[in-house]
């Protein structure tokens, strides 16, 4: 198999959703061509149910066999490859900020650089009518839930490998890295009238090495001092990456040491449902456990809709808290769906959140 020719190994069964911000765009694409909700709704079924073959890629085309029954159907999707003078452009913003290519061999497409590209009429993510479907199926949906089914996996091929869709657009990996790195030999005049170049981004932080040696004495607990010093230079460590501090408040503080460092959640008298509710999503996942709140027509619109697609059951719905027998999801100020589920003293935080109600309330199942 050529370069140009890549085949991907079948996915399994197993429900999965698209994570990255270039695959969520592939499957909008898919969502805003089609007409009929239906048979993408199918589609997502068949591809979490593992139904869909080894998917090639090559220029231009995806291609893959979905089970279906008793029968087997070809299903392909086209997606239109740049032409060379778009590729040069498309080139020309890669090489012009020297994180793009890292990213991109990081396995990251950067905002920036698909804006950049947007920006000089190159169109590197499909839109409304990119994507073309094709079927061996009787079905006259475009797409097919066929071809749905292809197009969810693609999206998951997307997420770990965004070269994926620089080849459908034509070219593979050592051919966009040989285009994208300048020519040796640049004149002095014409290195002095480029642009500065962005310096790179901060390397992470070092790992925190060994910690300190504590003499035992009277009234001194070692081991909780030891503790107490490591989380400090784990939160400077946190701060120094991010720019943020974990913790608003002294009892936020208090849950995230107690979920960090279970030795001292004792000492700390922290509700172990908020510990848990930590370890499931920090900060908002404990203002999730202990402030109900009402979303607003907005929201509440958005989260209906998203549970219709997702052919829940019927929910009792309090505020932002969607109740399923002994199961709930509660929407967050973030945009996530919690899953809980009913235990000793109350509602307990399980699984993690996601976008998706149908895989939170999929996650409600115990730990």
């Amino acid at each position: 198999m050529s370069d140009r020719v890549k085949g991907f190994p079948p996915f399994g069964k197993g429900v999965r959703h698209a994570r990255s911000w270039w695959g969520r765009a592939w499957l909008q694409a898919v969502e805003d061509t089609s007409l009929d909700q239906a048979p993408l709704r199918q589609g997502r079924k068949y591809a979490h149910a593992g139904l869909v073959g080894t998917i090639t890629v090559s220029p231009g085309l995806l291609s893959a066999t979905v089970y279906d029954a008793e029968d087997t159907y070809r299903t392909s999707v086209r997606l239109t490859p740049l032409t060379d003078a778009e590729w040069d452009r498309f080139l020309g913003q890669v090489a012009a900020k020297a994180g793009h290519l890292a990213a991109l061999l990081e396995r990251e497409v950067p905002r920036e650089l698909a804006e950049a590209a947007a920006d000089a009429g190159v169109p590197l993510l499909p839109g409304i009518g990119d994507l073309d479907p094709d079927c061996t199926c009787p079905g006259w949906e475009l797409p097919c839930r066929h071809a749905a089914a292809l197009c969810h996996q693609a999206s998951w091929l997307l997420d770990a490998d965004p070269w994926v869709l620089l080849l459908l657009r034509g070219r593979d990996q050592d051919e966009v890295v040989a285009g994208a790195r300048p020519a040796t030999g640049v004149l002095a005049t014409a290195a002095y009238a480029q642009r500065v170049a962005d310096l790179p981004d901060d390397p992470p932080p070092a790992d925190l090495g060994p910690l300190p040696e504590f003499e035992p004495a009277p009234g001194l607990d070692v081991d909780v001092l030891r503790l107490l010093v490591a989380d400090a230079a784990a939160k400077a460590r946190d701060v120094l990456a991010t720019g943020r501090w974990p913790a608003a408040d002294d009892h936020q503080d208090h849950v995230r040491l107690a979920a960090s460092q279970p030795a001292l959640r004792d000492r700390l008298d922290v509700e172990p449902r908020a510990v848990r509710a930590w370890r499931q999503g920090g900060a908002p996942a404990l203002d999730v456990l202990e402030h109900p709140w009402t979303p607003t027509r907005a929201d509440t619109a958005r989260a209906r809709a998203a549970w219709a697609a997702g052919e829940l059951p019927d929910a009792t719905v309090w505020r932002n808290r969607w109740t399923v027998h002994n199961r709930q999801v509660r929407y967050g100020r973030d945009g996530r769906w919690y899953p809980y589920r009913a235990g000793d003293g109350g509602w307990w935080p399980t699984g993690t959140p996601h976008r998706d109600p149908t895989a939170a309330l999929t996650d409600t199942d115990p730990d």
